[in-house]
């Protein structure tokens, strides 16, 4: 075993090296290595546990990627889907695409006696996914669609629901306007009750059966205005996004689903930047204390680097012997630093402890991800860091004369 290696670890785990004063700046260096690895841990997984948990919610109510007709622009009533060009089968046969559906949107407004609210009609067929939006159901299901002749079972969100004082199995009539047409009334029957903590999708959005939305829209029974398509992967929309632009024809457009809501994708975005700052303070904060530490045990012990001198260590050895000692000392924190983080984050992700606004943050509980690799490259980073940045004030040591230090008390 080398020289620097070997005398670092004897005095590290010597009982009879550590006075009052190592034992109180030891205690402060290992104290500062843990708190930064367990705000870092804890800001990197609330971070991304956000960014992920607000993508996967817009993405699994409308689809990671949506095709729609280029006639359509922004409007909400879709207009007819563009067969030219456009192959769902090839869609469907990509390997990241788990499934397809079909849907026609149209606006409209509900009523009652109570109050009114704007919505966009969502008409699904027989192939929405059911299961997949499972997750955001409060009671009640979604319409059981055959699409031969028309289901008036529809779902709506918990904030229509609250200002219109509906539940489930209550009726409500809602009016669709056409231009240079008379209002159309259809009056519907509430079978399920859902929130996805997305202000935009709740303040609007009602499922209901497709041939509902094709007859408002003067579409014909094989005539749809988009494909929602879904992804195994959240974070493979990027990369799948081109091939489906192929396959879509080229008077369809497809669109991601993060850039569907412009507002929600920029707040998203300011996690990248927190995490980062909140992690470059928190490893300025910890390399300042292991530095401290440090130069506060090269003082303490000049007597022994002399005697290390006059025995024929050379400076860049004992150097290297502190360096280890102190990133020796570092261990025990980052030992509990990761214990205490993973442990909180353990807490929230299963008993969603910490509460949020969702009309601000878009979920109502605190979302963690836990990914190994970020959670290994904190504890390796900090360590890696600590140890470049303990190289300069190291060179204190080759200061240290040997015959003064040797009569230094």
């Amino acid at each position: 075993m080398k020289f620097p290696l070997y005398f670092s670890r004897k005095i590290a785990f010597s009982k009879d090296n550590k006075n009052n004063l190592s034992r109180v700046i030891i205690f402060i260096g290992r104290l500062s290595v843990a708190l930064g690895i367990i705000v870092s841990l804890i800001t990197v997984a609330t971070g991304f546990g956000s960014k992920k948990a607000i993508k996967e919610r817009l993405a699994d109510f409308s689809g990671h990627i949506t095709v729609r007709s280029t006639r359509s622009n922004s409007s909400y009533n879709t207009s007819v889907l563009d067969k030219q060009g456009l192959n769902i089968t090839k869609i469907k046969d990509l390997p990241d695409v788990a499934s397809t559906q079909k849907y026609v949107t149209v606006t409209g407004v509900m009523r009652n006696e109570h109050n009114f609210a704007g919505i966009i009609f969502k008409g699904i067929g027989k192939d929405f996914d059911s299961l997949r939006f499972k997750k955001f159901l409060l009671s009640g299901t979604t319409p059981k669609v055959t699409e031969k002749g028309f289901n008036n079972d529809i779902t709506i969100s918990q904030k229509i629901a609250n200002d219109l004082h509906l539940k489930v199995n209550d009726s409500i009539v809602t009016v669709f306007l056409k231009a240079d047409q008379k209002p159309l009334y259809r009056k519907f029957r509430i079978i399920g009750i859902y929130k996805t903590d997305i202000k935009l999708i709740d303040d609007q959005f009602v499922i209901g059966g497709i041939n509902h939305a094709r007859k408002i829209q003067d579409m014909k029974t094989d005539e749809i205005g988009g494909i929602d398509i879904f992804l195994t992967n959240v974070n493979d929309i990027d990369k799948d996004f081109p091939e489906i632009e192929k396959l879509i024809g080229y008077k369809n457009y497809a669109e991601k689903a993060t850039e569907k809501f412009p507002q929600i994708t920029d707040w998203i975005s300011i996690f990248d930047t927190n995490i980062a700052l909140i992690i470059i303070i928190m490893l300025i904060v910890v390399v300042i204390n292991i530095i401290m530490v440090l130069l506060i045990l090269i003082i303490e012990r000049t007597n022994s680097i002399g005697l290390l001198k006059t025995l024929g260590a050379s400076n860049s050895q004992i150097r290297a012997t502190f360096i280890n000692y102190t990133l020796i000392i570092m261990i025990p924190g980052l030992l509990y630093g990761n214990a205490i983080g993973l442990g909180l984050i353990l807490i929230q992700k299963f008993f969603g402890i910490i509460k949020l606004n969702p009309e601000n943050y878009y979920v109502s509980t605190v979302p963690v991800d836990l990914n190994p690799i970020a959670i290994v490259s904190i504890s390796v980073g900090i360590l890696i860091i600590s140890g470049l940045a303990l190289i300069i004030p190291s060179y204190l040591i080759s200061k240290i004369s040997p015959v003064k230090a040797i009569k230094y008390n």
